[in-house]
């Protein structure tokens, strides 16, 4: 089995993969990395499955560093790790590669294997990230907006009487109480922000119909609304890096066409 590892700056995501699917995916602490329970997490999430290969993708440096050690350690195996420098399927049409979170170019390998090209993932993690597949079907580079969640925490933290709250679908338009009129600031408003991006977006290609595809934590929500997101998966990062890891694993193997 293929152990699937989606570092982020909150959470690390992973899975097993068989070479046909996805099997048991799970979230947790990225923290977990440094204080050393990672091993445990994983070994309770997999128990008794034979680990024949790792493949990661990490925006945490320290944490990819653990991880790179932690998979020699447990399984005797040298992790494959998504950069702009292994990533293969997509090329990449941007300045300095170098800086694209390897997470983004697993969305994008993802977007253009199940979409073909021009596509775009709206990826609603720690950040809202927007990543564009052009027509020839590279990397083009993307948008980052400040995540839901770090909007609503950060009016938190700064202001005295601004409570901290869950985020979830509001109907209303005008708040009644505090609580709501940031509700209504964070899931309409951002996805009248998604809504305005995706269009430019569009002009931008030039093309009238663009396949957007969600993930992250808040894409279900952020979705029921927008008509523009033709799909949600909250694999998609994970599905990326797997294929990834195939196309790595067999110089012969090329992206296969759209489904």
């Amino acid at each position: 089995m293929l152990l699937l590892l989606d570092i982020g700056n909150t959470h690390t995501h992973g899975a097993l993969a068989s070479s046909s699917r996805l099997l048991g995916a799970a979230n947790w602490p990225t923290t977990a990395w440094r204080d050393g329970r990672m091993p445990g997490l994983i070994a309770r999430q997999f128990p008794a499955r034979k680990i024949t290969g790792v493949a990661l993708c990490s925006v945490v440096p320290s944490a990819t560093a653990i991880a790179m050690r932690e998979s020699k350690r447990l399984w005797g195996l040298n992790a494959f790790q998504l950069t702009h420098k292994t990533v293969r399927g997509i090329g990449v049409d941007y300045p300095s590669p170098r800086t694209i979170g390897p997470d983004r170019l697993a969305n994008a390998l993802a977007v253009r294997h199940e979409f073909g090209a021009p596509a775009v993932v709206v990826d609603f993690g720690t950040a809202v990230t927007f990543d564009v597949v052009n027509l020839r079907g590279d990397y083009a580079g993307g948008i980052i907006a400040p995540g839901l969640a770090v909007m609503t925490n950060y009016l938190h933290e700064k202001t005295a009487l601004l409570p901290q709250i869950e985020i979830r679908e509001v109907g209303a338009v005008i708040g009644k109480t505090t609580e709501q009129a940031m509700l209504i600031g964070a899931v309409h408003g951002y996805r009248g922000l998604i809504r305005e991006l995706i269009q430019k977006l569009k002009r931008e290609l030039n093309c009238r119909r663009l396949p957007v595809v969600a993930t992250g934590g808040y894409a279900a929500l952020m979705a029921k609304k927008l008509p523009e997101i033709r799909s949600v998966d909250p694999l998609l990062t994970l599905k990326g890096l797997r294929l990834a890891w195939e196309i790595n694993s067999n110089s012969k193997l090329r992206i296969p066409n759209p489904k």
